[in-house]
């Protein structure tokens, strides 16, 4: 993970080389712990926000800073445990857990272990998650790592080479998930409130 990766002016993360955005969620709410100087139970932050997902890494931008926190980066390598939650009386939503980035010259044992919660607020999710997890299987599947060990210092950004552009194609859209899924890829003058996608009306594939 990484606290408050750069960002454009209208909130879109700024792509490394060869990244490709799969898709925006609006209407989420995001939670995670161990965030030094943050909160005051364990480090926990809770905010309300966008998630962006690529083929490297997902990223919530946060609607408002809370406690410093207005972004927060999750290498798709360094996440494991995740696991989709259906709850009676709570909102759907999708936890686990993701390694820190340690840096080259620092020791992996003075990084915690971050678990997370993204909470689905508003609308259904049904675009959302199967993209997630297609995406985080291709992901392990071609860097051949079912999980990343706490120990390993693997480059996040060999993930580039997952090829997203099939999956994206033939991804199901629901029309009660808000769901949007970049067909062209979006920069620093996108407008990210409009959808860049038309669904269909029976909620086919787009």
């Amino acid at each position: 993970m990484a606290l408050n990766p750069q960002l454009f002016p209208n909130g879109m993360p700024v792509a490394f080389v060869n990244e490709m955005f799969v898709l925006a969620r609006d209407g989420v709410e995001f939670e995670v712990d161990k965030i030094p100087g943050a909160g005051s139970h364990g480090g926990r932050l809770k905010a309300k926000g966008i998630i962006y997902l690529s083929n490297i890494r997902m990223v919530f931008v946060a609607k408002s800073p809370v406690d410093g926190l207005y972004a927060f980066d999750m290498p798709l390598l360094y996440i494991n445990g995740e696991k989709f939650n259906q709850p009676i009386f709570h909102c759907n939503n999708i936890s686990g857990f993701v390694e820190p980035v340690v840096p080259a010259d620092q020791h992996r044992a003075l990084y915690s272990t971050h678990s997370f919660k993204i909470i689905f607020k508003e609308g259904g999710c049904g675009t959302f998650i199967p993209l997630f997890f297609n995406l985080i299987a291709s992901v392990r599947q071609y860097n051949q790592h079912a999980n990343v060990p706490t120990e390993s210092r693997v480059d996040p950004l060999q993930a580039s080479q997952t090829p997203v552009d099939e999956m994206m194609r033939h991804a199901y859209v629901d029309p009660n998930d808000p769901t949007r899924i970049f067909l062209q890829q979006p920069n620093a003058d996108s407008q990210l409130t409009r959808r860049t996608y038309q669904p269909q009306t029976d909620g086919g594939h787009v």
